[in-house]
């Protein structure tokens, strides 16, 4: 795939100087940058790689454009210049091409204009694909499901039955969704199942990575909303509620019935507790467990940052003794306010 640098100007309402003519192949880095490349600059820290470029352009900022050796693409946000030239220069495969023989399909599917249906994917009885829907190979379509126009799914994923998914979504290879959540009673020691009967409702634009698993509402539906972004081995049990905007690093985990508001931005590995509500504009940090309902927006951090292994068993073992040390304090304080 090739453009002119004015083709990519128009593309991402970036400013030209330059030749307007060169062809541009692939996005390159500064410093591995080639003929055919366009790289950019988004961080003062890498300044120096510009003027030993190879790159045939760079999108940059306008305070950055003196120092160009090369033709360049003035924006505000340099990187979503990136963001946007990957686009236009993107080669990746679709997940499948036109209806496979091998693939199942029930008598009462409906298929809107220009479906694709990969290899051994399976799709049942009552589900409805809107135009451009693209099912990857091995992946199975639940009853009663509903995927919005242009939404992907890459190979292998699995949509149970009663999923409604909005446009333009894309669902990385193996993940789930649609699953009974973790719903069971006691019965003097004996585990009770409690039927999942509610769905999946996610909106349009939504992106999800692989190996990630939405659990479907035991009752009413977990939900997520548009232009959220999940990455890989995410965990978001029944009837949890995802908020506009909201994205999620991998390997979260969220509890049932938690709601999470609009633009939160979730580092990795984090924990959150069940039943209670993350306000609006929520950043929380990496390997964070959240305990308690946030109210206000900020940054939210919790956990040890590494250490040295002598240091860590320190702290840890002061940790151990943080109770006996804070009976030891209140004690003193009773002898000092006595004194007085």
């Amino acid at each position: 795939m090739s453009v002119t640098l004015q083709q990519l100007a128009q593309a991402l309402g970036a400013e030209l100087h330059g030749d307007a003519a060169e062809p541009i192949l692939k996005v390159n880095t500064l410093e591995k940058a080639g003929p055919g490349d366009i790289a950019f600059l988004t961080d003062g820290k890498y300044r120096h790689l510009l003027k030993s470029t190879q790159a045939t352009a760079v999108i940059l900022r306008a305070e950055d454009k003196g120092e160009s050796p090369v033709p360049c693409l003035v924006m505000k946000d340099p990187y979503l210049g990136f963001a946007l030239a990957a686009q236009a220069l993107d080669t990746t495969p679709a997940p499948a091409v036109d209806i496979h023989p091998t693939a199942v399909v029930a008598d009462d599917v409906t298929l809107g204009e220009g479906v694709a249906i990969g290899a051994n994917a399976v799709i049942e009885s009552g589900v409805v694909l809107e135009s451009g829907v693209i099912v990857g190979p091995g992946s199975f379509v639940g009853k009663n499901t509903r995927l919005g126009a242009r939404t992907r799914l890459w190979a292998n994923v699995t949509i149970y039955h009663g999923v409604t998914m909005g446009t333009d979504c894309l669902v990385q290879s193996g993940t789930v969704i649609g699953a009974d959540g973790f719903g069971y009673a006691n019965n003097k020691g004996e585990w009770v199942k409690i039927p999942q009967l509610g769905g999946v409702v996610i909106g349009n634009r939504v992106e999800i990575g692989a190996c990630t698993t939405i659990d479907r509402g035991a009752l009413d539906d977990t939900r997520i909303a548009d232009n959220v972004i999940i990455d890989n081995q995410c965990q978001i049990a029944h009837n949890v509620e995802i908020g506009y905007g909201t994205a999620m690093a991998g390997g979260t985990i969220m509890a049932g019935s938690l709601k999470v508001g609009k633009y939160c931005i979730i580092g990795g590995a984090s924990v959150f507790n069940g039943h209670m509500e993350i306000c609006d504009g929520v950043t929380i940090t990496g390997m964070a467990m959240v305990m308690r309902p946030i109210t206000e927006p900020g940054i939210y951090s919790s956990g040890i940052p590494l250490q040295p292994n002598k240091e860590w068993r320190k702290t840890a073992a002061r940790v151990m003794r943080i109770d006996d040390m804070h009976k030891r304090l209140s004690q003193l304080e009773k002898k000092l306010n006595n004194k007085d």
